[in-house]
């Protein structure tokens, strides 16, 4: 992780290897941002021409390099783009400078610090920047052996410390913005390195195993069923998915408490280490980024651990249902029926729609504890990608107003969300002549049919809302903004913060 330090130094005087500056797109052409005014002043008030001489117009993503002016101990200057400019006396977007510094950051690999003097206004803005910082650094190399050498002599390792001028390091409100960007981030971009790990190397037992180490440092309480304990307990969902591996299925309970909660948040994670699609198999080229739909798993163990860390008056109980999708001679068929943990039976006609049956069971578990809500995290439809594109997840719910707020907590931490419906008319077509439901029904609209089949495993009377990520989770595209190519932690900080709203009250 990229080191996060506060300094009031004077930008001239500040050693570093670059420094960062905004601009943004002013009405007659660029904008030199706030915090850059000793820069601009080195140049005489006329860096804003001087960079549009070069090119740049202010454009959100747009890079500009230029050598450091006279007197500057720093050899480079990084510009980059924030979009368009604010109203006057309207604070700049967050997420604008969240995207802004996660550009900078990826843009200064192989330095060993930078500067960054963007807008900050508040503690707000501040954490914004560290946030795009760490997230826009964050690299996954554990697997390439012959090119750590390599890479390291050509200066291509993430940035190893970055100053945000302008915070204040005595500053309570900005040491706790500091604090908080970085306990999100490191758990975020732990949520990345599981989603990156190939599925050889993360099985529902070895992603278990991570679960308890990170859970025991972090003073949460784990609890893991393992096949024995899940045919004991009747978890028919979750056992008839892993049944047609060698490696078994988990489930994994984690809770965080505190001694001044007055509300308990449930999340389930869908953990499917790799999905095949079962006996009714993938096509060819569908099979090869698999190992991202246990992303919702590693997006709820992220959150827990980060809400620990954080200390939030709220109870936290994260569920892992972990299982491998493969087809074997053991492996559920379409047609089979399973028995579920709530009792309830479910015909199987595709094993390929496999994740809402290991979330099935996770659910009635959460169930049971009647929290004041759950939120379920899965990687879960083609057909919410067909809807939403790879960039934004879905939100339903079975209630308006937590779907709202839900919304808008994922809003406002920089993760775009739609809230989508849940059409009553669609249940009808998982009815099965021979089991309470089917696992399938129509086609079209395969997204929201799949967050009926899950309400159907809440409890009564309990707040639920379903997030399918299954675009934005895995990015097979080039890196943008604080995004990388691969995994993403989609989810995590929309975790967070519903978790600090409900602490704070703000949720009733």
């Amino acid at each position: 992780m990229t080191a996060l330090t506060l300094s009031t130094a004077a930008a001239p005087g500040l050693r570093a290897d670059a420094i960062v500056i905004g601009v943004v797109k002013g009405a007659d052409g660029p904008v030199v941002a706030p915090g850059a005014e000793a820069v601009d002043k080195a140049y005489d008030g006329r860096l804003a021409g001087v960079l549009e001489t070069l090119g740049a117009a202010g454009a959100e993503g747009e890079m500009t390099k230029l050598p450091a002016p006279a007197g500057f101990k720093t050899p480079l200057v990084l510009a980059v783009g924030l979009g368009s400019e604010p109203e006057k006396d309207a604070s700049y977007d967050a997420e604008a400078l969240r995207r802004a510094a996660g550009v900078a950051a990826r843009a200064l690999a192989g330095s060993k610090k930078a500067a960054f003097a963007l807008p900050l206004t508040d503690a707000a803005d501040l954490g914004a920047v560290a946030e795009g910082v760490a997230l826009g650094a964050y690299s996954f190399d554990a697997y390439k052996e012959q090119d750590k050498d390599a890479k390291a002599k050509k200066g291509k390792s993430p940035l190893a410390e970055a100053t945000l001028l302008g915070g204040k390091p005595r500053d309570a409100a900005h040491k706790a913005a500091l604090a908080r960007a970085a306990a999100v981030t490191e758990e975020l971009n732990r949520a990345r390195d599981l989603i990156n790990t190939p599925p050889n190397d993360l099985d529902p037992e070895a992603f278990a195993a991570v679960a308890q180490t990170a859970a025991k440092e972090h003073g949460i309480k784990v609890q893991i069923l393992d096949e024995k304990a899940l045919t004991k307990g009747g978890y028919g969902g979750i056992l008839g998915v892993g049944a047609g591996s060698a490696a078994g299925p988990r489930l994994v309970k984690l809770s965080y408490t505190s001694s001044k909660a007055k509300k308990h948040l449930a999340f389930v994670g869908k953990g499917i280490t790799y999905d095949s699609g079962g006996i009714s198999l993938k096509p060819a080229g569908h099979n090869e980024t698999m190992k991202c739909d246990m992303s919702g798993a590693a997006a709820v163990l992220a959150a827990v651990v980060a809400v620990a860390r954080l200390g939030l008056d709220v109870n936290v109980t994260g569920w892992l249902a972990l299982a491998e999708n493969m087809p074997s001679g053991s492996a559920t068929r379409p047609g089979d029926v399973l028995r579920m943990f709530s009792g309830k039976t479910v015909e199987v006609l595709n094993t390929d729609a496999e994740g809402r049956l290991v979330l099935a069971d996770a659910l009635w578990a959460a169930s049971q504890e009647k929290p004041d809500a759950i939120v379920d995290v899965a990687t879960l439809t083609g057909a919410m990608m067909l809807a939403l594109g790879n960039r934004t997840f879905g939100i339903m719910a079975n209630d308006d107003a937590f779907r709202s707020a839900l919304h808008e907590a994922a809003e406002e931490v920089g993760e775009p969300a739609w809230p989508m419906p849940l059409p009553d008319h669609l249940r009808k077509g998982m009815d099965s002549p021979i089991a309470d439901i089917a696992n399938m029904g129509e086609r079209m609209g395969g997204g929201l049919v799949a967050g009926l089949f899950l309400r159907e495993f809440v409890g009564e009377g309990i707040t639920w809302a379903h997030l399918d990520i299954a675009g934005p989770a895995f990015n097979e595209g080039g890196p943008f903004g604080y995004t990388p190519k691969g995994g993403t932690g989609t989810a995590v900080r929309t975790l967070v913060r519903l978790a600090e709203l409900t602490a704070e009250g703000d949720l009733g």
